[in-house]
């Protein structure tokens, strides 16, 4: 499994446990473990490299370099049938030769420059299922940039992006479902003072010995 995915599955039990929790010093504990990990998963986002498919290019290339400043697009329409789906990014002034454009398999990037007088951004890094990038297109309108992918496989998205499906049995949970808090809960051992340890010390006792299946009753 890739590294982003177990940072993704440690703060999904993170943040359940987070929900369970009452004492304030372990709140702050799993509060401050998430933030950790909030961060490692964007230090572990993936990149794209010389390995992956040729993204399709619309027009002129425009170098990117750290000086650019981009406003994000975050809100934009979509619409979609079995074999394609259309998204609308609606601005005026686009210029089809200063636009950038990357699409892969599984994300695209679209960057607007100097329109108006700022560059605009449209980026999404992981989405619902696969496209086919050599039939994708790109297309500038007076008052809108139509973006057209072509699906892999012909079915309908419920989402343009991608996420997991919480029903998908997880076979490592099954086998072992105190693993992904195990090191916390060192962690909290080692850090804690007196108190902490006596009581984390008691809750795994209980819980190995058949006396409770959950080892942060003793927070609760």
């Amino acid at each position: 499994m890739a590294a982003e995915e177990e940072v993704a599955l440690d703060l999904e039990e993170l943040r359940h446990i987070q929900s369970i929790a009452k004492r304030p010093r372990i709140l702050n504990l799993i509060s401050s473990e998430i933030s950790s990990l909030e961060k490692l998963s964007k230090e572990a986002a993936p990149k794209p490299t010389l390995t992956t498919p040729t993204p399709i290019s619309t027009g002129v290339k425009v170098p990117s370099t750290p000086a650019l400043n981009y406003v994000t697009l975050g809100s934009f329409s979509w619409e979609q049938d079995t074999e394609k789906v259309k998204i609308y990014i609606f601005l005026e002034g686009v210029d089809q030769e200063k636009m950038e454009t990357e699409i892969k398999p599984t994300s695209i990037d679209i960057k607007l420059h100097d329109v108006q007088g700022k560059n605009y951004r449209c980026a999404i890094p992981k989405l619902h299922n696969k496209v086919v990038p050599e039939k994708c297109k790109v297309l500038v309108k007076p008052t809108r940039v139509v973006i057209t992918l072509i699906k892999a496989s012909k079915e309908n998205w419920l989402d343009l992006h991608f996420k997991e499906d919480k029903l998908k049995p997880n076979l490592d949970k099954e086998k072992d479902p105190m693993a992904g808090i195990m090191d916390l809960m060192k962690n909290m051992y080692n850090e804690g003072d007196e108190e902490m340890k006596r009581t984390i010390a008691k809750a795994w006792t209980d819980a190995r010995s058949g006396k409770t299946a959950d080892p942060l009753k003793g927070f609760k």
